[in-house]
């Protein structure tokens, strides 16, 4: 059994910074401690003056794998996550053919045995006619139920009442929702192209996918989790006014309903479709200044529990075409815990909170077993990053399949050095090791809908 020590860390977790060394065997973390002497280890890394955090777990990404790879797929992204942090994800189902079987849910899984440098969960996908599927998720091996409470690819709009009924009364399991009300976006839409015909400007996205669209269905789905006690987590929160629906006057272990927010609604803003245009086109939309500065605000106070991605990388000839055919989305997986630092040294947030809401919340939100901390016993997922070590987004450095980020020409103060994924270093200043694969992420039920 193989094994590492990393030494002299400063070791950010459960709230506080500590001088320690962590000597990892195997797949765990074996001992912690501000001085590990006569430890033998395989290997010995020298870890002074770096930060040591908990690999990050991202609840939100699109692998587009089956169906759609030529914009990206599992080992593709996998790896550009492990570059930036991100030892564990959770993708959607929105792939082709859209995950809305048992059947096509299992094949997601091997695939990703077989090429995930991460760790990996899949959601099970909701659609308007597939309740009896959904009902045999399996809760300790699957992370969650999506329901698209607004437009996405293929058969996955879940827009009768009947049926939101059915999932919010009948699932056990975690409901993530995407919270727009596709009929407000149809009469917006409407409007801005008998306006503009067909050239709408990129600018006009935040107005066609409102405010009011956003709130109307995040409501909605709190009204129906409420009415049936359901575990629900509502995704990417994009506007100042969603931010009113939650509280932070319970601690998240007693909470039912959570929220997350993503790194580009915490970083971007509608000022910036001027020079980036479709680039920063999402769903829900950027909005304004003081929607960025409101969610900001609820992450810090705790009203947001999780930050995310939201990783859909698009090819760079499908995002430059015209607003109405550029589709939404955009790669992130691999910058989001540098931009997140440089928030950071801009002196926005504590690196302890972006570890709570990256890595510690998501495996409490989802009752993760084993990760999102760095505790002994635990799984070695890891990161070392030195906070001296500027560089620069480019062409050149990207790793993702698409080949471009929104945040090309960005200079991070910080990089990622070591990335460990179940105690075997994957990634190492630049460079993968990929004989081994992520693990199956497995989950503590949350026991049956009473």
């Amino acid at each position: 059994m193989s094994s590492i020590l990393i030494k002299n860390a400063n070791v950010v977790n459960e709230g506080i910074q500590l001088n320690a060394d962590v000597y990892i065997k195997g797949d765990r973390i074996e001992r912690i401690d501000p001085v590990l002497s006569n430890v033998h280890a395989d290997r010995e890394i020298d870890a002074s003056g770096k930060f040591l955090l908990p690999g990050l777990i991202d609840d939100q990404v699109h692998f587009r794998e089956p169906g759609l790879t030529h914009k990206a797929s599992i080992a593709s992204e996998a790896k550009a996550a492990v570059a930036g942090g991100i030892t564990s994800f959770m993708e959607m189902p929105n792939t082709v053919p859209n995950t809305l079987t048992q059947e096509l849910l299992e094949e997601k899984y091997q695939l990703a045995a077989t090429d995930s440098l991460a760790n990996y969960s899949f959601y099970m996908g909701a659609s308007n006619d597939n309740l009896e599927e959904v009902l045999k998720t399996d809760p300790e091996k699957v992370c969650g139920v999506k329901v698209f409470m607004g437009s996405s690819t293929g058969n996955m709009l879940v827009d009768d009442q009947a049926t939101l009924e059915g999932i919010f009364s009948n699932v056990p399991i975690l409901i993530a929702t995407h919270c727009e009300d596709e009929g407000t976006i149809r009469r917006n839409l409407a409007d801005y192209r008998e306006k503009f015909g067909d050239d709408i400007p990129p600018s006009a996205h935040p107005l066609i996918r409102s405010t009011e669209a956003c709130y109307l269905s995040s409501s909605k789905a709190i009204q129906l989790a409420k009415k049936h006690g359901t575990r629900l987590h509502i995704l990417h929160i994009s506007t100042e006014k969603e931010t009113e629906l939650f509280d932070n006057s319970a601690p998240l272990s007693e909470k039912r309903i959570t929220a997350e927010a993503c790194v580009h609604h915490l970083w971007f803003d509608d000022t910036r479709y001027n020079d980036l245009g479709n680039l920063i086109k999402w769903n829900p939309a950027v909005k304004r200044p003081a929607d960025r500065k409101a969610i900001f605000e609820a992450v810090i106070d705790d009203r947001i529990d999780v930050i995310a991605t939201d990783h859909a990388p698009h090819t760079w000839e499908e995002k430059q075409q015209p607003y109405l055919q550029a589709p939404s989305g955009g790669p992130l997986v691999q910058h989001a815990l540098p931009a997140m630092l440089e928030l950071y040294c801009q002196d926005q947030i504590r690196i302890e909170t972006i570890v709570r809401k990256m890595a510690h919340n998501v495996a409490d939100c989802f009752r993760v077993r084993d990760r999102g901390y760095i505790r002994e016993g635990y799984f070695a997922d890891l990161v070392l990053v030195d906070p001296d070590r500027p560089w620069t987004v480019q062409k050149d450095n990207i790793f993702y399949k698409c080949g471009w980020s929104p945040f090309e020409g960005q200079r991070f103060s910080t990089s990622v050095t070591h990335t460990f994924v179940n105690g075997h270093l994957a990634y190492e200043n630049g460079r993968f090791h990929e004989s081994q694969k992520g693990k199956r992420l497995e989950f503590i039920s949350f026991g049956k809908k009473s």
